[in-house]
Parts: C-alpha cells; sequence; structure tokens
C-alpha cells in the first residue's frame, strides 16, 4: 500500500513573497489580472526568483487592492533582476510583498527557486499556494530568501521520510 501526503496539511511556517508577474484570470475575472507570479529573495546575487503561481485566498475586495498596489510598478519587460523561466502577461518591478501560505513545496522544471541546487534542471516551487495577507510593512529585499525555502523543503522531506 503505498501512502500519499495530505494536502490539506500546510507547511508549518507561511512566506514572504515578492510579486514579479501577473496573469489575466478568464469568466468571471476575465480581463482582471487575478494570479500572481511570485518570488523568494537571492541576497547574495541580488535577484529574485520565482517559486509560485498565486491566485486563490483572495477576496473580491483583496484582489482589487492587489491590483491596486500593483499598478505602480507594471512593466513592459522582464526587470533585470527577476530570473524567470514563465512569462506572465505582464511583468512586475520586484516592490510588492505579500504573505502565502502552501501545502508543500515541491521540485519544479518551471521555477528558478534553488534551480539545479537539489535536482539537475529542477527548481523549487509551492504547491497549493494561497494568498494570507499584504506585507506592505516589507521591503522586497525582506522577503524571504531562496536559502530559507531549500531549508523548509529539506525540513519537509526530512518530517517525511
Amino acid at each position: 500500500m503505498k501512502l500519499k501526503r495530505d494536502y490539506r496539511a500546510e507547511l508549518t511556517d507561511t512566506l514572504d513573497l515578492v510579486v514579479v508577474g501577473a496573469f489575466y484570470g478568464r469568466g468571471r475575472k476575465a480581463g482582471i489580472p487575478s494570479s500572481f507570479l511570485m518570488a523568494v529573495y537571492d541576497p547574495e546575487r541580488d535577484v529574485f526568483k520565482t517559486v509560485c503561481k498565486v491566485g486563490t485566498g483572495f477576496t473580491d475586495e483583496q484582489l482589487a487592492y492587489a491590483n491596486k498596489l500593483i499598478e505602480g510598478y507594471r512593466v513592459d519587460r522582464k526587470p533585470a533582476r527577476v530570473e524567470s523561466l514563465m512569462k506572465p502577461d505582464f511583468w512586475v518591478e520586484p516592490k510588492v510583498v505579500w504573505e502565502i501560505t502552501a501545502a508543500e513545496i515541491t521540485l519544479s522544471p518551471i521555477h528558478t527557486c534553488a534551480f539545479n541546487v537539489i535536482e539537475r534542471n529542477t527548481g523549487l516551487a509551492l504547491r497549493f499556494p494561497r494568498f494570507i495577507r499584504f506585507r506592505e510593512d516589507k521591503a522586497a529585499e525582506d522577503a524571504t530568501t531562496e536559502k530559507e525555502v531549500i531549508e523548509m523543503y529539506k525540513r519537509q522531506r526530512h518530517a517525511v521520510s
């Protein structure tokens, strides 16, 4: 018998992540940016590396406010300090921090956090990420670091073993 992780369980820690891109919604949210490309900070290289795309956890009011927060930071090209394999509908200068939770941290071929660190041609990503709150008290450089995510991943793997 193979046991699978309970995906309703969440990480014990939340992450403070930086918005670096946005994607337009569909259906009821058509034409409105409703999911966001999020990144961790790598202070050694002074860059932001993607770790998830989050579009859940927002109330309608929070989603409207989220778009207001990023409005002034919208740019046409990928910011020089952002490392991403994904291309959002539009890029966002790495200035805005949000608190995010998730079920777990997994290996990912499309996110640049810890790319080639744990496994070749693979980074780390949050599985089932969910918005918790805005962190207007934090600068982008105060966000969760790549090293912290690697440590969280290692602790999580150790706990499952």
